[in-house]
């Protein structure tokens, strides 16, 4: 026999072979545990795997349940301990839905393309293949160790070719329907890695762009690009989100997003050229107050405006603009800078001259890439009107000395719009515009199109050839899947194509007339397996097995199962992943595949656990916990209770080894209340009831179980606690109010309550037993506490029978000893009586 602390256990896992030992560990107090969650918690989940205890069940006559974890990326460092928690959140609402009759679909998978598998294909030369799938081995054997109650015959994984069969016939659906296009835009390039990177991955170091993975140089450079034109769902991903349970704080992330904004468009024509450009604003009242325009340094017009004598400024200027993020070019950019081109603009209505500039906080992919500016009445055009001596001219009515003026007020300066406010002179000016033709009213939104290309090999394949003729076609859906070749060589090309160009056979296609093609060498974003695995779930048969989307079966099960019903992951997925889900999903719903408008009816992000140091947890910092270490020394079931009861779940908290030692030490004595040291039922458990556990084990079911719905799962463990505490002061414990607990326990401690219903007899898995049920009138108290006051000051406190009438507590306050002490010598005016509640004696 090995006899360890729980501290220690971590340090010395590496050294022991702790599966073929019996340990005993020792709590504080020198109290000791007999329950050995090494022997219990194999045997159940061994159990569980075997019997299929949590396969998809199918009774038409039951509600359904679809409860579902953000699926991770399987890394080489595997789970830490964040991945517990959402998991765990999501595996009690399940568990309590099975007990509550529902059909339940929690299934697990791994969204396993990406890009550090394909730098380590370029790095050792092995196949990515290699990689993920040691990774997704280590993963799911973790996982597995959690007890999480999946339905593992619903596994997936984004890189089987039977799953992204089903992506690549989503993009043809998207290509179809006009959704998909090419366009040549400039992209952040990263030679090193050998692929576009998203604005998100990019970095700025010391004024240069480098990449977040590895900090490598990255460059602006046109390139044709695939894109998804999220945009022409704007309207829609936007006023959906009213019918979400979701967070207002995550719903207004997506608002923001999407930004969308009313005003107008206005065209502003070039001095002495027939060219002109539009702008968008919010403010069309103050058009009679724009005294210059600024255009992006990208805008095509620029190099054809701009004079001799601006040439070597503008260049060097654009040059800069492409060392900066698109973030540190609008948000982080605090300082406006700009270059004057030379030429100018004609003002919309006075055919006044405005001089046109560049500026980097313009963007040319969002709204027109030009902006007309009124620093009187806009903070930032303030600043740089003030900077580069610009003209101000006043339109509203305001003190603009020390800053722009950007409230309501009377228009000035302003010709058919003078003495109007701000709401009523926009409508004004945009009836002027619509009628003379100088603009017309817009909406704008911030949301830009999805750059959907990646210069990589580890990634779907599309399913597009390219004629040289010149036309382009998609693949048959008999065609599908269309596989990644075995290669050799996975470094990039240096020519902006992916590895894929190096495979000629797999390349290079012929048509049956002899026209010669080349397949697509972009491959897919790691998104695009992400936005419908949901789906994928419902449509997995097993064994690799996918339901035809289109087919009336998949139609059938997509009814029953859509929407998730709760949907929990990190808040850093707030807008990507979720828009471009909700986006892809919105097509599905036109196209007729899906029934619903939206894939996550309730959405719930849980917070970060910190390290004990309060940091964010990390290598370099050395406070990364291991979920590991902590199931082989507390077990599994101490890691879950111990994660719910932190605190909130959308909380940010502190992880705590003392917090952790609490858990267990709560969990010890659930066993030894309900188990002797013989492994055999208490003999405080009985089948008569005395009812002096009646109302707490009642209360104990009502707050429990609306506090899992509520997702409120630390106050949940709090009163099962009170429930444990009263329990080990009586004498005895009615036989159903111990199945009752465990079973609203089971959910947070599911091997040890399996085992614990095991010892009271059953033979079968508590996980369909039916959940615990409350009586309300066993929650009503029997006594009640009364106030009693004298002159509203309170003397004494009286327990008298519920209900009872005003005579009988007034006889009983009246002996009072106290009471009578405050009264000597002074006679009643008035005994006021609030039933079950207080008494008030006025005396004089």
């Amino acid at each position: 026999m090995i006899v360890i602390t729980t501290r220690v256990v971590p340090r010395l896992h590496a050294s022991l072979e702790f599966k073929d030992a019996f340990f005993i560990f020792i709590l504080e107090g020198g109290n000791y545990m007999a329950y050995n969650h090494h022997i219990v918690e194999k045997k159940w989940q061994d159990y569980w795997l075997k019997n299929k205890t949590f396969k998809t069940t199918h009774d038409k006559h039951k509600p359904k349940f679809y409860g579902l974890s953000m699926f991770p990326y399987p890394s080489g460092a595997g789970l830490h301990v964040g991945h517990p928690e959402s998991y765990t959140a999501v595996d009690i609402m399940t568990r309590m839905r099975r007990m509550q009759g529902f059909n339940v679909l929690h299934p697990m998978g791994w969204d396993a393309f990406g890009l550090p598998a394909e730098q380590y294909a370029i790095q050792t030369g092995n196949d990515p293949r290699d990689f993920t799938y040691k990774n997704i081995a280590t993963f799911k054997h973790q996982i597995q160790e959690l007890g999480l109650s999946y339905d593992w015959d619903k596994e997936l994984n984004t890189t089987d070719q039977n799953y992204f069969k089903t992506t690549q016939y989503i993009f043809i659906k998207l290509f179809e329907k006009g959704l998909a296009e090419i366009r040549e835009i400039d992209v952040n390039w990263c030679e090193e890695l050998g692929t576009v990177l998203a604005n998100e991955e990019v970095l700025n170091v010391d004024g240069k762009m480098v990449s977040e993975r590895g900090s490598y140089p990255v460059v602006k450079r046109p390139m044709k690009q695939w894109v998804l034109k999220i945009t022409e769902y704007a309207e829609k991903l936007l006023s959906d989100l009213d019918g979400l349970d979701w967070s207002e704080g995550l719903k207004d992330m997506q608002r923001n997003w999407i930004g969308k904004s009313e005003g107008a468009r206005i065209t502003f024509k070039i001095e002495n050229s027939q060219s002109s450009f539009d702008v968008f604003t919010t403010r069309p009242d103050t058009l009679f107050g724009v005294t210059y325009l600024v255009l992006s340094p990208e805008h095509p017009l620029v190099s054809e405006i701009t004079t001799n004598e601006q040439v070597a400024a503008v260049e060097e200027y654009i040059a800069t603009s492409k060392a900066k993020t698109e973030l540190e070019r609008t948000e982080l950019n605090k300082v406006k800078t700009g270059v004057f081109t030379g030429s100018y603009g004609i003002h919309s209505i006075t055919n006044k001259k405005i001089p046109i500039w560049i500026g980097d906080y313009v963007l040319n992919n969002y709204g027109t890439g030009a902006v007309m500016a009124v620093p009187a009445h806009d903070e930032r055009d303030y600043e740089f009107a003030n900077k580069y001596n610009l003209e101000i001219v006043q339109v509203v009515d305001s003190d603009i000395s020390n800053n722009a003026f950007t409230g309501d007020g009377l228009h000035i300066n302003s010709d058919f719009m003078n003495g109007l406010t701000n709401v009523d002179a926009k409508s004004k000016m945009i009836e002027y515009l619509e009628a003379h033709g100088l603009g017309e009213r817009k909406i704008n939104y911030k949301l830009r199109d999805w750059l959907f290309s990646r210069q990589r090999y580890w990634g779907e394949p599309f399913p597009v050839i390219h004629w040289e003729d010149g036309t382009m076609t998609v693949l048959d859906e008999s065609e599908l899947p269309l596989t990644l070749p075995q290669i050799i060589e996975f470094k990039p090309t240096g020519t902006g194509e992916s590895p894929l160009a190096h495979a000629t056979d797999w390349l290079e296609v012929t048509r049956t007339d002899g026209v010669k093609g080349r397949r697509e060498t972009n491959t897919m974003p790691q998104w695009a397996g992400s936005c419908w695995y949901y789906i994928g779930y419902i449509l997995n048969q097993g064994n690799g097995n996918f339901t035809q989307l289109n087919s009336k079966e998949a139609k059938e099960l997509l009814d029953t199962w859509l929407p998730v019903d709760l949907y929990i992951g990190g808040a850093e997925h707030a807008v990507l992943h979720l828009l471009y889900a909700r986006f892809w999903h919105k097509v599905l719903y036109d196209c007729g595949l899906v029934s619903t408008k939206e894939p996550f009816q309730r959405l719930f992000n849980q917070g970060m656990i910190l390290g004990e140091n309060n940091e964010k947890m990390s290598k370099s910092r050395g406070n990364v916990v291991n979920p590991d270490d902590i199931v082989l020394s507390h077990g599994a079931d101490s890691l879950r209770l111990y994660e719910m009861f932190m605190g909130p779940l959308d909380a940010a908290k502190p992880w705590s080894t003392t917090g952790l030692d609490g858990s267990r030490r709560f969990l010890d004595r659930v066993w030894r209340l309900f188990v002797t040291e013989e492994n055999t039922k208490s003999d405080k458990i009985t089948s008569e009831n005395d009812d002096k556990l009646t109302k707490v084990y009642h209360q104990t079911i009502k707050k429990v179980t609306e506090d899992y719905d509520k997702l409120f799962f630390n106050t949940a463990i709090s009163q099962m606690m009170i429930f444990i505490n009263e329990a080990y002061k009586a004498d005895t414990i009615p036989l159903d109010y111990v199945e009752g607990f465990i079973k609203l326990l089971n959910p947070i401690a599911p091997h040890l309550t399996e085992e614990i219903w095991e010892v009271l007899g059953h033979h079968n898995t508590i996980t369909y037993e039916g959940w615990p049920t409350y009586d309300e009138s066993k929650l009503i108290d029997e006594n009640v506490e009364i106030v009693i006051q004298i002159n509203g000051k309170l003397r004494d406190r009286i327990q008298v029978a519920l209900d009872s009438d005003e005579s009988t507590v007034k006889d009983l306050a009246m002996k009072s000893e106290n009471v009578q002490k405050h009264m000597e010598g002074k006679q009643i005016r008035k005994f006021i009586f609030v039933p079950n509640k207080l008494v008030n004696i006025v005396v004089g």
